[in-house]
């Protein structure tokens, strides 16, 4: 028999690719297991956002050094394209190396990898090939992930994406629709539509839809009662997408529109291609919609040359904006990107203690906010149950986790079902309420 583990790290863009492989890898006969002991190959699906997400696979792969005798391994994704043939010579153990897009070449690679072949690759990023594999194994039976766009054609000065993804190609509209009303019929009631900057979808079919065009027809699939999207992108994101949002309540109410800085300066020094008053215009647009839109973003602290006033801008913008949650991050220096000749760089401790305050002062803004929630009733997609805590796990229109107490926890399973709850409770990072039928 054999048999393959695999290792994900990063956005859900990696989650999403790493159903493909294993779907592939199923379809050639191949059985997953849930441990890299009991696997003859193991695939670490990689990330090189960030520094500390490639330090992880290369100490991953050197756990197995010794200990891996027998084994195949693999490394995929953004560290493979990233790093190519010279993880051979960092990691000699390592037999496969393969970009994303090249996933649907895997199995003319594993007939390689058969064969005895010790140096397989897989890097490729020519725009004519397809991102999409024949058949994806889908690791939840409920939502599920379609990738619209792959690639950027930005050129953030700390960003490692246009390197490791390539240039943007999207997929034609009715591509697209056809996925999502294959998985409906499937029995998948949310989608999440996914890309590198997934507004910045060009429909390269006669038809010619732009994003807030494809979000809006997937929305109105039968079957489907939700449909989110990530990650975006603040230049290309336009007023269309919230008035779709507002009109068609399948699509949900929450949007990750990653800022990075509140201070211009530092914006245009990260060549992001829009002011702090561009972006506030954009955030207006869903402050005045319809419906209540739950926005979340990403901030980075300690770019090169960022002062303290550049940082107490971004802490402004948090006030300005108060967001229903954001990621931080320190800055990390990543290779093949234009921020590494920037002078100017700060202090790993400055970086941490500004990243410290940032958090704490968005926690204070999301206590405030999801005490708002109290009282209210929310429908909750279920995603499982807590046995320790005797609570159902659900989660909102608005991308928040709401845990719940319902007289059927010992008995009938209501993962995957759509509930109403009245939440009764609020912490900074999750709600806590009561069914109501």
């Amino acid at each position: 028999m054999k048999t393959f583990y695999i290792e994900t790290f990063g956005c859900q863009m990696n989650a999403h690719d790493s159903e493909k492989v294993i779907g592939t890898l199923v379809s050639e006969g191949y059985t997953q297991v849930p441990t890299p002991d009991a696997a003859e190959l193991v695939f670490y699906n990689t990330c090189s956002i960030r520094d500390k997400a490639e330090q992880k696979v290369f100490h991953r792969l050197d756990q197995f050094k010794r200990d891996g005798k027998g084994k195949t391994f693999a490394v995929l994704g953004c560290v493979a394209q990233q790093e190519g043939a010279k993880i051979f010579e960092k990691a000699p153990h390592v037999s496969m190396v393969c970009g994303s897009a090249s996933y649907n070449q895997l199995p003319q690679m594993l007939v390689q990898l058969e064969a005895g072949n010790r140096r397989v690759t897989g890097l490729n990023l020519d725009t004519e090939d397809t991102f999409e594999t024949p058949l994806t194994r889908r690791n939840n039976p409920h939502r599920a992930y379609i990738t619209i766009i792959e690639g950027c054609d930005k050129a953030c000065a700390y960003c490692v994406v246009p390197f490791t993804r390539g240039p943007e190609r999207s997929r034609t509209s009715e591509s697209v629709l056809s996925e999502a009303r294959q998985l409906a019929d499937m029995g998948y009631s949310e989608i999440q539509l996914l890309g590198q900057n997934v507004n910045s979808y060009r429909d390269p079919s006669p038809a010619g839809w732009d994003f807030a065009q494809i979000l809006d027809a997937v929305g109105r699939v039968a079957g489907i009662r939700r449909v989110r999207f990530t990650t975006s992108h603040p230049r290309d994101f336009v007023k269309p997408i919230v008035d779709a949002i507002d009109s068609n309540p399948a699509l949900c109410n929450h949007v990750h529109l990653p800022v990075q800085s509140g201070s211009t300066r530092v914006l245009e020094a990260m060549q992001r291609l829009y002011t702090r008053e561009q972006y506030l215009e954009r955030i207006a647009w869903m402050k005045a919609a319809r419906r209540p839109i739950a926005i979340t973003s990403d901030i980075i602290v300690g770019f090169p040359g960022e002062t303290e006033a550049d940082f107490e801008a971004t802490l402004g913008l948090l006030d300005e904006v108060e967001y229903d949650a954001i990621f931080g991050f320190k800055y990390s220096r990543r290779p093949n990107t234009p921020a590494l000749a920037l002078g100017d760089q700060i202090p790993e401790e400055e970086k941490s203690r500004r990243l410290a305050i940032a958090q704490e002062r968005q926690r204070q803004i999301q206590i405030r906010r999801n005490a708002g929630y109290v009282g209210a009733v929310e429908e909750c997609l279920v995603e499982g149950f807590n046995k320790a805590t005797g609570q159902w796990i659900g989660r909102t229109t608005q991308h928040k986790t709401l845990n719940f107490l319902h007289a059927a926890a010992g008995g009938d399973d209501l993962t995957g079902k759509y509930v109403a709850v009245r939440v009764t409770r609020a912490g900074p990072n999750s709600l806590v309420g009561e069914w109501v039928g």
